[in-house]
């Protein structure tokens, strides 16, 4: 069936339901329908452009299509209990309003503006942990609604100032116990299903994306409860909730990620997956027994902040074309290195998407899977069941693979069947825990690698770290003390035309001075002369030497250059990187 047929019979159902719904005649519909083989423009439009029916009327009769009700909010007014369901952040998050709630039976009715936005639905029942059901409205009349009821923000301080006062759960509290041999885990699944508690989780979840941090961390110590976000590279204490509250935001967490609330004395992963302000967000969830309790870490993979192209990654256009040419090698290992959380896994990710065409094959082992990727044949590492990354680099070569990234290498043997992969053909990307591009051959000889076997498959080794970027909007010019300058073994002299910023700190940046993150590189590609070297066993300063002899841009020089241009500080580049021989 060619897709004007689809049309028109999707068009035949659409003034079916119009005509049942006694809002027009059958015989205004085939008149639409006529118009419609000459204009592809959806059969709604056309009668309300013909004047047979209003706006209003296609939105119940989508509604119906759909197999959803349709509510008129004229003069309507929630009732308290249906206002106070829903905190005022996830009604604007998803652009609903709630209608209706059954305390007893949790059951809460929303209103939308268009069928289409079905996640809501979803996300609320796994948010919230309600029976979600949703009707269509107006979007002027769910406009209006929320504006009256939800325009004023509520903060993480007062939904934990009203925990404190609240003696329902104070009661419960008491009664769940503190230790792991007595809690009561009736009274926790009690705590965690609580309105208040999970508007608390559920406004720190959403102001954690908003506010575009990488992890939110819920920690139990001996006297408190912390929660914490980190934003760019930087942890930041929120409004802890009261100590004994803890176990309920752990388990409603647990909740949420599918895991066993009652298992409490081993770590447990999970996953939760969102759609906030349109755009998809997952969760991944890390739960760790500590003395105290339990130590939840969310890390927030905001599909929508990450560019995977080479060409967004922050390269430099000399960087750039290096980092191509790497990895558009028919065979060879390329290596990228850094600390935990520097970007290389973002890194790869756009290495492989510039990679991914229908002629080329493309698999990975990971742990975990962070982004998933139309095109690439992605294997999580599981070591539960003995899937390692060997495991999987091994099954990789029967599987006829163009290109391989293995997400870490790890020991000797994952080493071994990489260079075994790159000497059979293929392209391998990895990663690698080294403090920059030179001193990765060594950390490679120390795992076990030959030498000969590196020179014969090592093609490049790309560092990178991450700076903060200084906030525009409290960005101002000033000039660095003459120690400030030592630090970066720089003279006055040196920088004389150099301008320098920093930021003030404003609301924008939550007086930080700093808003978002930008990456230095370090491109070291291997050439005939560093793998003779490599053979006699050359130290990692006499490797920098010759490959900054042959124009490798280290770390710090990378930075100095942002510092130039008014990226990033020079606190930020002496916090990132290392001062060089």
């Amino acid at each position: 069936m060619t897709s004007i047929d689809l049309s028109e019979t999707k068009g035949r159902k659409f003034g079916r339901v119009l005509a049942k719904l006694g809002k027009t005649t059958r015989e205004r519909v085939h008149e639409a329908l006529a118009i419609q083989k000459t204009r592809k423009v959806p059969i709604g439009q056309l009668l309300v452009e013909l004047g047979y029916i209003t706006p209003k009327d296609v939105q119940e009769a989508l509604a119906a299509l759909s197999g959803l009700g349709f509510m008129d909010l004229t003069g309507f007014e929630p009732p308290m209990e249906a206002l106070e369901a829903l905190p005022s952040e996830s009604v604007q998050a998803y652009q609903v309003v709630p209608v209706a709630y059954n305390p007893t039976s949790k059951r809460l009715r929303i209103a939308m503006k268009s069928v289409d936005n079905f996640r809501a639905v979803d996300d609320l029942k796994l948010l919230m942990g309600f029976n979600v059901e949703a009707v269509v409205a107006e979007p002027a009349q769910v406009d209006a609604l929320i504006k009256k009821h939800f325009s004023k923000t509520e903060s993480v301080a007062d939904v934990v100032s009203d925990l404190g006062k609240d003696e329902k759960l104070a009661k419960l509290a008491k009664a769940a116990g503190g230790s792991d041999k007595s809690i009561d885990l009736d009274a926790i699944g009690e705590m965690a299903s609580d309105n208040k508690v999970i508007k608390l989780l559920n406004l720190v979840l959403l102001q954690a994306i908003k506010d575009r941090a990488s992890d939110i961390h819920f920690e139990p110590f001996e006297d408190e409860f912390k929660m914490r976000y980190r934003i760019d590279g930087v942890l930041y204490e929120m409004v802890p909730p009261p100590k004994e509250l803890g176990p309920a935001i752990t388990s409603r967490v647990k909740v949420m990620a599918k895991l066993d609330i009652a298992e409490r004395r081993l770590p447990q992963d999970g996953r939760v997956e969102l759609t906030v302000g349109g755009a998809p967000v997952d969760l991944r969830v890390s739960v760790l027994p500590t003395m105290h309790g339990e130590s939840v870490v969310m890390r927030v993979l905001d599909r929508s902040n990450v560019s995977l192209k080479v060409d967004r990654i922050g390269m430099r256009d000399d960087d750039l074309t290096m980092f191509r040419r790497l990895i558009n090698k028919p065979n060879g290992i390329v290596l990228v290195t850094g600390p935990t959380g520097s970007g290389k896994t973002t890194t790869l990710y756009a290495a492989l998407q510039e990679l991914n065409d229908s002629e080329t094959k493309v698999l990975t082992a990971e742990d975990p899977v962070e982004y998933d990727i139309d095109g690439l044949c992605q294997v999580q590492v599981n070591n539960e069941v003995e899937l390692t990354f060997a495991k999987a680099l091994r099954s990789f070569l029967r599987q006829d693979p163009d290109v391989i990234l293995v997400g870490e290498i790890r020991d000797l043997e994952t080493a071994e069947i990489a260079i075994q992969a790159s000497l059979t053909g293929h392209l391998v990307l990895s990663t690698l825990h080294t403090n920059d591009a030179p001193s990765s051959i060594i950390r490679l000889v120390d795992l076990g690698v030959e030498p000969f076997l590196l020179t014969a498959t090592l093609e490049g080794v790309v560092a990178q770290r991450l700076c903060r970027t200084i906030c525009p909007k409290c960005k101002t010019a000033y000039t660095p003390s003459e120690e400030e300058l030592m630090e970066l073994q720089l003279r006055p002299e040196d920088v004389v035309g150099k301008q320098f910023f920093r930021g003030k700190g404003c609301d924008s940046c939550y007086g930080s001075g700093y808003r978002g993150r930008m990456a230095i590189f370090e491109i070291m590609a291997c050439d005939d002369t560093m793998r003779d070297m490599i053979m006699k066993k050359a130290s990692t300063n006499q490797l920098r030497s010759y490959s900054r002899g042959r124009g490798m841009r280290t770390l710090r020089e990378c930075g100095l250059l942002a510092i130039y241009e008014g990226q990033t500080t020079i606190d930020e580049l002496l916090r990132e990187t290392i001062a060089e021989d």
